[in-house]
């Protein structure tokens, strides 16, 4: 057992519920085939986000999601077609020492090969956004992980964001920024030319990455974030608790969310943006004319 000290709570880490490695990595082949390890080979292929002679940044902040991001890499590697190599990074935004510590420990058992490195993002977060620094920190924390993909050499960096996470966007954008936009599963960096962001676990479900964690008896990372606990709730929460009461009234409503971004009519829409240059359903009238 190891207590772990983080945001002003005492947490009890029982390491000795641990399912063996062999038997953690069986599993996400087999017990969770259908509803990970399956929908993560779909990504890949649909959007095309590993190909041959790839060098992948996968960022581990030492979650549930970049855990088994991590596993499924590794499995791919070893069992894949494609030839490509791995980069196992993770960053210290400034955790509290025995944070980091789960961390490291974490991916020791997991036998993931991580190369950790420190930014001061936390503190600077809070300093610069102090009353809702969520934003700040992960536009920063998303530099930083750019800079040290760029610095190994890779070509791609492979993000933890789920399926939930993609509908959650686009209701955020849709309910809070006034705009239908949503979370793509590849795109070039705007500031880090020949480095393109993927997102693997795009099909997966986030119920699906608790049981499979859950089912591992790792404990891993939450947000871990020593400024943002004090901090107002989150926009993201109230979004996520939105959805699942729609799905009381509407038969599979995270999947309709999902599909909406598939299925745009821009004959029905009154503007969108493209390549930086705005349009709108009059353009369409003045051209006919």
């Amino acid at each position: 057992m190891s207590e772990l000290a983080g945001n002003g709570c005492q947490i009890i880490v029982p390491f000795d519920e641990r399912k063996p490695l062999k038997e953690i990595e069986k599993s996400i082949l087999k017990k969770y085939r259908k509803y990970t390890w399956s929908k993560f080979i779909k990504a890949i292929k649909d959007y095309k986000l590993v190909e041959e002679g790839d060098k992948i940044a996968v960022a581990i902040s030492g979650g549930k999601d970049s855990l088994l991001m991590a596993k499924m890499f590794q499995e791919l590697k070893r069992h894949g077609q494609v030839n490509f190599e791995l980069e196992f990074i993770a960053m210290d935004p400034g955790y509290h020492k025995d944070i980091r510590q789960l961390l490291i420990d974490n991916c020791e058992y997991l036998e993931i090969p991580i190369k950790l490195f420190d930014a001061n993002i936390f503190e600077v977060a809070d300093e610069i956004a102090s009353d809702y620094p969520c934003y700040m920190c992960a536009r920063m924390r998303r530099g930083a992980l750019y800079n040290k993909a760029e610095e190994l050499g890779c070509n791609k960096l492979a993000l933890g964001h789920h399926f939930d996470d993609v509908i959650e966007t686009t209701m955020l954008n849709l309910l809070c920024a006034g705009n239908f936009k949503t979370m793509l599963p590849k795109l070039n960096s705007t500031n880090f030319d020949g480095i393109q962001i993927i997102r693997p676990l795009y099909y997966i479900r986030e119920e699906s990455i608790i049981k499979f964690i859950q089912n591992s008896g790792i404990w891993p990372l939450n947000c871990a974030c020593m400024v943002a606990a004090k901090k107002t709730g989150n926009k993201r929460y109230e979004i996520k608790d939105l959805i699942k009461s729609l799905g009381d009234n509407f038969q599979e409503v995270e999947k309709s969310i999902f599909r909406s971004a598939q299925n745009v009519y821009l004959d029905s829409v009154l503007g969108w943006e493209q390549d930086g240059e705005r349009h709108s359903f009059l353009d369409k009238f003045e051209y006919e004319e």
